[in-house]
């Protein structure tokens, strides 16, 4: 298993207390990236599909915003 699917892995189990370090080396394994920053909040888009996620660059990450990136990299947008 490697890391990233650990702590994909981890997300699932414990969705709060996870670092935004954490949530963008998932995000960049499943082809997204941060294309903007305005004040504290960044979007990464996936290039492959067009999708657009925005994050509050905070740490540890709201629930809210892990069950996104979840759902976004199960449902393959």
């Amino acid at each position: 298993m490697s890391k990233t699917e650990k702590t994909i892995e981890k997300m699932r189990r414990q969705p709060t207390g996870i670092r935004l370090e954490e949530a963008e080396k998932v995000l960049r394994a499943h082809g997204y990236e941060l294309v903007r920053q305005k004040g504290s909040h960044g979007q990464y888009l996936n290039l492959q599909t067009g999708d657009v996620i925005t994050i509050k660059q905070e740490s540890p990450l709201k629930k809210a915003y892990v069950m996104d990136i979840l759902y976004r990299i199960d449902n393959k947008f």
